[in-house]
């Protein structure tokens, strides 16, 4: 087993590549895609010596097991979760050598939704665009793993970098996220503004990488109708006929009908990507 490759043992709830996403072709109708966390992506990828655009894996929920086929430093961050490594406790949050052969665990998360997993020389599956990222809504990309996957890897630079940020201790008990008002929100009344700026939503369980959808109050429209079909944006907060805000994320649709409340600024979306169904969701406008 000398080859560079990792095979899949365990492919979990929804484990996928993702790198830091295929940007510049909106224009022709492709999604940006990428890792929804991208600083956890960053991150692990630093600590194993890799640039960060390097492709890593994102775990969904209840992790995934790889079993690598040559010696290779992995980090894993993101979401807090156990890492084990042949059934012992390994590290998490920094970097760590796992022989080959060996069966490296990742666990279910334990606060957040997403963790990374990054190797020494990244995933090298051919790239799509410029980019070795799955998305799931135009199925560009590698497809989500499954048991027996391999995915090759890159030549490993051996070189261990010490942790340069703070482990990320995990969600906050509320998601803030700050907004700028428009394109559409002429589209709802005085009292649907207000709602949307002083009350909390939560999560929806039926978020995923296409959106956060969220329950609570809904939004009343000042007029009927729908618009004909125009750009959406990473962050855009849609609102289709229930009412109910969607926040769009990196799997988004480029075009879409109903009209945007307002635009979350994207430093805030990769709290969102960590934010567990149920989380209390407060939208803040500003300029």
């Amino acid at each position: 087993m000398s080859d560079r490759a990792v095979a899949v043992v365990r492919a979990g709830a929804l484990t996928t590549v993702q790198d830091l996403g295929r940007t510049g072709y909106a224009h022709l109708g492709v999604p940006r895609s990428g890792a929804l966390d991208p600083a956890a992506g960053r991150l692990v990828n630093r600590l194993v010596g890799n640039a960060e655009d390097a492709a890593v894996l994102e775990t969904t929920v209840s992790g995934c097991a790889l079993r690598p086929r040559c010696a290779v430093t992995v980090a894993v961050g993101g979401a807090p979760c156990p890492v084990r490594v042949d059934g012992r406790p390994a590290a998490w949050g920094t970097a760590v050598r796992v022989g080959a052969g060996s069966l490296l665990e990742v666990g279910a998360a334990v606060r957040g939704l997403r963790s990374y997993v990054a190797f020494g020389g990244g995933i090298v599956v051919a790239p799509v665009l410029g980019s070795r990222s799955a998305d799931l809504l135009s199925g560009l990309g590698p497809a989500p793993l499954a048991e027996g996957t391999v995915l090759p890897l890159g030549a490993d630079t051996g070189v261990w970098v010490p942790v340069d940020a703070p482990p990320w201790p995990g969600p906050a008990a509320e998601l803030v996220l700050r907004v700028r008002l428009g394109p559409r929100d002429d589209w709802f009344t005085a009292g649907a503004l207000r709602t949307f700026a002083t009350r909390a939503y939560r999560v929806s369980s039926a978020s995923n990488r296409i959106g956060l959808r969220l329950e609570g109050p809904a939004l009343e429209r000042a007029r009927p109708g729908e618009l004909p079909s125009e750009g959406m944006v990473l962050g855009a907060v849609q609102v289709p006929p229930d009412g109910r805000p969607v926040v769009f994320l990196a799997d988004h649709p480029r075009t879409g009908g109903y009209p945007v409340v307002a635009v979350v600024r994207e430093a805030d979306l990769g709290a969102a990507a960590q934010a567990v169904p149920g989380t209390p969701v407060r939208f803040v406008p500003v300029r």
